[in-house]
């Protein structure tokens, strides 16, 4: 993995699935947040020439090639976020009985069940290069809703072009098709200054062969305010070494508040660039592959090895998450 002198710290990306409806739930040590209006979601919409573009761009060859979108905060640039966490926030709360695949710090996962397909890569082009994250189907009123990191749809100021979605991605095969978005969001504290707090992105994505996405593979619920301390499951395709985006990855495990710099999830995960964006489920069954949505793989610390941290779904998130189901 890379390291980069930048301000902007970012890993991971994954996707998932959940039958329910949408889930809130408030609870103890939640990070307090206005409501931002849904009109403030800052979003770019894709015209049909952009969309035809990408869906002939990917070519199987392309999709092997793409370079992991991975970022790790320094420890200057983690100095400059200046919000530690609050004392008494660190304990971790161990699982009621433990599964066969917890904890696991890295593995393929095996398990089958809905995450399989509902969870995916996402590729695009930033700065003229083919680079990749990882996303999720979600529920949602439009049944064409992906949520990803924020720095998988816009980095450094520019939007990503030829943005697609290939759920249950396999070494260059898109089993389920590629999805082409229409619009990406993000939260607006990502877009004035790529906040990693609020490291979280969406595409809605055009139908294929007359179908939505989630009529095809399924879609996993969310839950926002869900509080801190849990059992969480992350997935995702990381790309970078030792592994090479061809398999669905996992990591479990009893997660934490950040106690350095941020306000985010954290988790022990030795995934690496091209996660970013992948699910992290709350309330997981092993047996089925469904869970509730609550954050993303976000970013790493430099000086942290094999250590994920992901973004808190508070009300940004569910703002970003309710202006793309309405799209």
């Amino acid at each position: 993995m890379r390291r980069h002198r930048t301000a902007a710290g970012i890993l991971l990306t994954v996707s998932a699935l959940f039958a329910a409806g949408l889930t809130q739930a408030g609870a103890a040590n939640a990070a307090p947040s206005a409501p931002p209006s849904g009109d403030a979601v800052p979003a770019r919409a894709v015209t049909k020439a952009e969309q035809t573009a990408a869906r002939t761009y990917w070519t199987p060859e392309r999709m092997r090639g793409a370079t992991p979108l991975d970022l790790l905060l320094t420890p200057r640039a983690a100095q400059k976020l200046k919000t530690p966490a609050a004392p008494g926030r660190t304990t971790t709360v161990e699982p009621t009985a433990a599964p066969a695949s917890f904890p696991q710090a890295g593995g393929p996962w095996t398990g089958g069940g809905a995450v399989v397909k509902t969870s995916g890569r996402v590729f695009f082009t930033f700065q003229g290069r083919a680079a990749s994250c990882s996303g999720n189907a979600v529920t949602s009123r439009n049944a064409s809703t992906v949520i990803t990191a924020g720095h998988c749809v816009k980095y450094q100021g520019s939007w990503h072009t030829n943005w697609v979605f290939v759920p249950a991605y396999d070494n260059g095969n898109a089993p389920y098709g590629q999805w082409t978005a229409t619009k990406t969001l993000t939260t607006p504290q990502w877009e004035a200054s790529e906040d990693i707090n609020h490291d979280v992105g969406a595409a809605v994505v055009a139908p294929l062969d007359g179908r939505t996405l989630t009529s095809v593979v399924g879609a996993q619920g969310l839950q926002f305010n869900g509080g801190y301390n849990k059992p969480m499951y992350a997935f995702g395709f990381p790309a970078a070494s030792p592994y090479d985006g061809s398999k669905l990855i996992y990591c479990s495990g009893n997660s934490s508040r950040d106690f350095l710099f941020s306000q985010d999830h954290s988790l022990g995960c030795n995934m690496t660039g091209g996660s970013s964006g992948g699910p992290w489920f709350t309330g997981f069954d092993e047996a089925t592959g469904v869970g509730l949505q609550v954050s993303v793989n976000s970013f790493g610390y430099t000086f942290l090895p094999n250590r994920m941290f992901g973004p808190y779904f508070g009300n940004e998130a569910k703002a970003l998450y309710d202006k793309a189901q309405a799209s």
